[in-house]
């Protein structure tokens, strides 16, 4: 059973990701919820390290803060940390994805 916080939904954007005192890692995210992402690198990061993430919404640019929270092989998990403007554009855009995704996938009967 799920028990996340927030539902995820499927976006698939490029990702940089920065981490403290290293150079870029670049990826595309997998998922996306109003309280994290998670994403395909192609290079290794430490789990609990707090990174600066820099992707595109549909509704415009994000810079967020964020925790790596979980590692799977090459798909880990950020937990955003910061409640500022671009929580608030994620929060639109997974509002939009959530009817989008719906719509592509309209319950059985």
């Amino acid at each position: 059973m799920d028990t996340r916080r927030h539902p995820r939904f499927r976006v698939e954007v490029e990702i940089r990701v920065y981490p403290h005192n290293s150079a870029v890692v670049r990826g595309h995210t997998v998922d996306l919820s109003e309280s994290g992402i998670s994403a395909l690198l192609r290079e290794e990061l430490r789990v609990d390290e707090v990174v600066r993430l820099e992707f595109t919404l549909p509704l415009g640019d994000v810079e967020v803060l964020a925790l790596v929270r979980q590692r799977n092989a090459f798909r880990y998990g950020f937990q955003f940390l910061e409640a500022d403007a671009a929580n608030n554009l994620i929060a639109r855009t997974c509002g939009e994805l959530a009817m989008q995704q719906s719509a592509d996938n309209p319950p059985s009967t």
